[in-house]
């Protein structure tokens, strides 16, 4: 069973809102190592932390900055990634492939769909959550059902981002069986009604995609 939040001790800290709610803000307190991208250092500095590393284009980041941390900037100038997936990639080449990424949402909007679609991309490579101020983002891969814990009344959303893909699901107010997703909004506002809530997806039908991870949504 998928626990709320599962324990990944290193956090990368992107620039969109920075957290505010407990459950993040300890994720960033007890963290064995926080990637930060470049953007978000002053936050984390008034947070009250140290980066272990400062990852990005550094275009976001003071030249004060930039000099007091010189020992740990990784500089990476390629435009084709952003700098969430810079410092992602900088985790995986370092064998740390259990993350929590905290500061991905909030601010502009569409960096923070951008952030979320990359979960999908992430997962591939590393066991990933995306905590915000009001809930957790996981990914679930495969032709597999899992089991997450919950309460009731606990408010659930599902998002498809391969229309194909067919959903199944136990104790949601609003059960799914071998139902697609097709527009983003569909799966959304569901709600648990036990301790624990069951999500198989089947992408045998799902065409080209058909690997495409979903995204799981649970309020704390």
């Amino acid at each position: 069973m998928i626990s709320l939040v599962q324990a990944f001790r290193t956090v990368v800290l992107a620039n969109g809102a920075f957290p505010e709610h407990a459950i993040p803000l300890a994720f960033l307190r007890d963290a064995d190592r926080v990637i930060c991208c470049d953007g978000a250092t002053e936050h984390l500095l008034k947070f009250g932390r140290t980066p272990d590393f400062i990852v990005g284009d550094l275009d976001s980041i003071s030249d004060d900055l930039k000099a007091r941390f010189a020992a740990i900037l990784v500089p990476v100038s390629e435009q084709e990634t952003n700098d969430l997936t810079k410092a992602v990639n900088f985790c995986l080449a370092h064998g740390w492939d259990e993350i929590t990424i905290l500061g991905a949402t909030g601010k502009r909007e569409d960096h923070t769909l951008g952030n979320l679609s990359l979960l999908a991309d992430y997962a591939k490579e590393s066991s990933v959550q995306l905590l915000t101020d009001y809930g957790v983002f996981v990914p679930q891969s495969g032709n597999v059902s899992a089991q997450y814990k919950s309460y009731v009344g606990q408010q659930i959303s599902l998002f498809s981002l391969n229309p194909s893909t067919l959903f199944t699901t136990t104790n949601l107010v609003y059960p799914l069986k071998n139902r697609a997703l097709t527009s983003w909004w569909q799966g959304t506002l569901n709600e648990a009604e036990s301790d624990y809530f069951t999500v198989e997806i089947n992408t045998a039908h799902a065409g080209a995609l058909r690997a495409t991870p979903v995204l799981i949504f649970r309020e704390y």
